[in-house]
């Protein structure tokens, strides 16, 4: 008799001894890259939830902890520039699959939050499933959900000393009545994710000027003529079709 894809996924999970939860952060705000980790969990940790059930305090506590007793784990991420290109589920997809792949040790199952599996981890061998609410049921996509946010909580505390004027540390990139204020009155910076509705409509507004680290000056709109905008718009082109050519893919793994 043959075997319906349910008892075969039941097999290779029955038959797993690496146990892998993945999950990602920072999907909905307007500004950062989004991350991803994977985490195959060792001895039991005590405390494991989804992150965002969690004080910013019990995060980091746990990340180290998570990080000293994981058999593995990885952090890895995808940029503005990817979600820009790729749109966010794609990139966040990506990041997934980046956090996979770079395990110290190969899982043989794999459990993903949310209700879709990488199809690149599908290509590359990897058995498993998407699970909604995984992050408060899986413990080891528990563990995973905290090491992105902690992460991706880091690098918004980058971002913040970059671009003070947008206040990245308390809102996280998250679109804020806070936020949204400060995207009006300083323009959108090189972090921000340009094809987000309201920073695409910021963009738009200032004839795509980007505020430059450090400073709180405030972008003012200006009126263009046909020739200007034109102008613009071919001299936008070639730079953006540049940058991409030349750019390095601004990827970042923690393993």
């Amino acid at each position: 008799m043959m075997q319906g894809a349910d008892d075969l996924f039941a097999c290779a999970l029955n038959d797993a001894q690496a146990i892998c939860g993945v999950d990602e952060a920072g999907r909905g705000p307007l500004a950062g890259a989004v991350y991803a980790a994977a985490v195959i969990l060792g001895e039991p940790i005590e405390g494991l939830n989804d992150s965002k059930k969690l004080s910013a305090k019990t995060r980091e506590r746990l990340s180290a902890e998570i990080k000293a007793k994981a058999r593995a784990w990885c952090i890895a991420s995808a940029s503005v520039e990817e979600i820009d290109e790729l749109n966010i589920l794609q990139a966040s997809l990506l990041a997934m699959t980046r956090a996979v792949e770079g395990l110290s040790e190969r899982a043989d199952w794999v459990w993903v939050d949310g209700n879709h599996f990488p199809k690149l981890l599908v290509q590359k061998g990897y058995a498993g499933r998407a699970l909604i609410g995984g992050d408060a049921i899986e413990p080891a996509i528990s563990a995973a959900s905290i090491l992105a946010k902690v992460a991706r909580d880091a690098d918004c505390d980058r971002l913040d000393a970059l671009y003070p004027q947008y206040g990245f540390a308390q809102h996280k990139g998250y679109p804020t009545a806070t936020h949204l204020a400060a995207l009006h009155a300083h323009g959108a910076c090189p972090a921000h994710r340009r094809t987000y509705a309201p920073v695409r409509k910021v963009l738009e507004s200032t004839s795509g000027q980007l505020a430059v680290e450090g400073t709180k000056s405030t972008l003012k709109p200006k009126l263009k003529t046909t020739a200007e905008t034109t102008a613009e718009t071919t001299a936008e082109t070639t730079a953006e079709t540049t940058a991409e050519t030349t750019a390095e893919t601004s990827t970042q793994f923690t393993c």
